[in-house]
């Protein structure tokens, strides 16, 4: 296990659960991608500082919601996050949680990929 990434890791998945937008892109490099689980099949894949803080700053001004990381597996460079994802009740149309993983590379101590994934 590289505890570096590890350590990045924890780190930006802490920033994300609180919804810190400036500490999660502190975290991830200027030519960080992001690639989201929707739309299905194969989600949106976001590029850049600019896009992936717009996503974030959109997603977590949606509502309430909880971002659970459940297990971590790191692998040099690369890291797997487990996590559960809730938002409020009280979302039109939207209540409940959804499960997944994250496939994370670290490059030169940050976030350079975000690569997510959800069950169903």
């Amino acid at each position: 296990m590289d505890a570096n990434t590890k350590v990045i890791v924890d780190k930006f998945n802490e920033a994300f659960g609180r919804g810190d937008v400036e500490a999660v892109m502190q975290l991830m490099t200027d030519d960080c991608v992001f690639e989201d689980t929707e739309p299905a099949p194969d989600g949106t894949r976001l590029v850049g500082q600019t896009d992936v803080r717009a996503y974030w700053q959109k997603m977590f001004k949606s509502g309430a919601q909880d971002f659970t990381a459940e297990e971590l597996f790191v692998a040099g460079d690369r890291a797997v996050v487990r996590w559960l994802y809730r938002w409020a009740d009280d979302l039109p149309g939207r209540p409940g949680h959804v499960r997944g993983v994250d496939i994370i590379t670290v490059r030169d101590n940050k976030v350079s990929e975000k690569l997510s994934y959800v069950k169903g």
